[in-house]
């Protein structure tokens, strides 16, 4: 096999692996990519650089999203915008894959933010009804032949798209920073000049009514959190319910649909959020909670949650023939079925169950995959 085609064979498997988000480093995605073609040593010369890599990434996103791919940056680059404005105390800089235009699905939106108070950034995102996730990550890196470690703080915020903030130092505004794929000063894009970098991009946007338009989008995914979030003080009889808060027993039916059904979105969040109106009504939970989830789930979904409590009564025999038979006779009773038996495999004390904001994670995941 010629050295080129090689090379050209392992950087479309690297952006395979790093588009379907297998991989998110360049250097474990070629690694991997050799390895699986080569199955032995290969050539430092046969391995593609990252800007290959990225390049086959943009293709194949092209091949798969086609204009939907175009409409979703746009939309990412006014979100990225609109948040810039809301945080320009803090003097923010849109970098990465929505300012070059290499987007791929799951891309987040990456701002860096410079203050000397990481809590004055979070109270900002927070003041705007988001609820931000601090992570802070230790990097060793090799300064004049000695290790320098420095910690970087990020925020994540899901809005409409995800956001990743990185928090520096006032006094680093200024810095220049350099891509670890081509070694050159990374583009930033301030408030102004992105907004002059829409007006060009987009001639035939009005940007001011976009802006308008993204501050009145709500986050589905963010309200369904909302939602569950209050389950975990609703405390159930431990003598029928021994797993204790309802929020806990919604996790462990939710994994155990996953483990069922783990790309039927519609499935899972009926799973997850079939006993939401415990919180707001707890001696009608059903319509309770399908009046709070009226337009943020499908048909399906609520079908699945309101006849839910029936499929108890179908395994002990109290519920009618004729209201049996009519559950029958829906498309979805197989699904009902199931989901009353993750239902009832979600009451264990102490089982190991996600996280709230893992759970919404993935259902974010599936809708970017499969939506």
């Amino acid at each position: 096999m010629e050295p080129s085609k090689l090379r050209r064979q392992i950087a479309w498997e690297a952006a395979r692996l790093m588009y379907q988000r297998q991989e998110s480093e360049y250097f474990r995605a070629k690694t991997k990519a050799a390895q699986r073609l080569c199955r032995g040593w290969t050539k430092p010369k046969d391995l593609p650089s990252n800007t290959e890599i990225r390049d086959a990434v943009q293709a194949m996103a092209r091949m798969h999203e086609g204009d939907e791919r175009t409409a979703r940056l746009r939309d990412m680059r006014v979100a990225a915008l609109a948040m810039m404005q809301r945080l320009a105390p803090f003097r923010p800089r849109l970098i990465g894959s929505v300012l070059t235009g290499h987007i791929r699905q799951g891309s987040d939106i990456d701002l860096h933010v410079f203050s000397d108070s990481v809590e004055a950034v979070i109270a900002a995102v927070a003041a705007d009804g988001l609820t931000p996730d601090v992570e802070r990550k230790r990097v060793r890196k090799r300064v004049r032949k000695q290790g320098e470690e420095r910690t970087y703080t990020h925020i994540h915020v899901r809005d409409r798209f995800p956001f990743e903030l990185t928090v520096y130092g006032s006094a680093e505004a200024h810095y220049v920073f350099k891509s670890s794929i081509t070694g050159k000063a990374i583009e930033r894009a301030s408030v102004a000049e992105l907004r002059e970098f829409l007006e060009r991009e987009y001639p035939h946007l009005d940007l001011d009514a976009a802006l308008a338009e993204d501050a009145e989008q709500v986050d589905r995914y963010a309200v369904l959190e909302a939602l569950l979030l209050p389950l975990e003080d609703v405390r159930q009889d431990l003598r029928y319910r021994p797993e204790g808060d309802a929020l806990y027993h919604s996790l462990q039916v939710f994994d155990r649909a996953q483990e069922q059904l783990p790309y039927d979105e519609e499935f899972l969040e009926a799973a997850l959020l079939h006993d939401v109106g415990k919180a707001i009504d707890a001696r009608d939970h059903v319509a309770a909670g399908l009046e709070a989830l009226d337009g943020l789930i499908t048909d399906r979904t609520a079908w699945l949650i309101e006849q839910h409590m029936l499929v108890h009564r179908i395994i002990d025999g109290s519920l009618g023939q004729r209201a049996h038979r009519r559950l029958r006779e829906c498309e979805w009773y197989d699904d009902l079925i199931l989901l009353g038996e993750c239902d009832r495999a979600g009451r264990v004390a102490g089982a190991q169950a996600s996280e709230l904001d893992e759970a919404i994670d993935y259902l974010r995941e599936i809708s970017d995959c499969y939506g």
